[in-house]
């Protein structure tokens, strides 16, 4: 995608500040993998449970909303809905008012499978919060009005050449 604006001039703490936040989601996401795994699910299909129950409004789920959510396209998330229903863990249903539209619900099963899941991931999220707020903070430079208090360093971490503590050692 091309801009008319003239270009940035990113500095290198520009590149450590996105590598830094990068690296923290995805410490998190190899957390929540192999969480999933354990659990005896692929990844998406972890994701697809949680998008179900976590749909913004407690509204119904349809495969469109949650190839939306999961980033993928449809045709992959009917897939990925037949294997969980293959497993017992989500229905299906027809709606009522469009025939073409189709409902995911959680089974019983899965209500379990997914809440088995849910605890550990807030227990890591708590966990992590720190060192992700303070990396996203980096990259937007931003620390007022997010509804985010900046998160105090650990002094006994590797110091920068400006004496405050890395993001590692938070």
């Amino acid at each position: 995608m091309r801009s008319r604006r003239a270009p940035i001039n990113l500095k290198l703490t520009d590149y450590q500040a996105v590598a830094e936040f990068r690296y923290q989601i995805r410490r998190f996401l190899r957390f929540s993998e192999d969480a999933a795994r354990t659990a005896g699910l692929e990844p998406q299909q972890h994701q697809l449970l949680l998008a179900v129950k976590g749909m913004p409004g407690g509204r119904a789920a349809r495969i469109s909303d949650l190839a939306e959510r999961l980033q993928i396209q449809h045709h992959s998330t009917v897939e990925l809905v037949d294997r969980l229903a293959a497993r017992g863990l989500v229905s299906r249903t027809l709606g009522e008012a469009d025939r073409r539209e189709v409902y995911v619900q959680l089974s019983p099963r899965g209500e379990q499978v997914l809440n088995a899941l849910t605890l550990p991931h807030k227990n890591e999220l708590r966990r992590a919060a720190p060192a992700l707020v303070a990396a996203l903070y980096e990259v937007t430079g931003k620390r007022h009005g997010m509804g985010l208090r900046k998160t105090p360093h650990r002094k006994d971490g590797p110091k920068r050449k400006n004496g405050t503590a890395s993001r590692a050692s938070a």
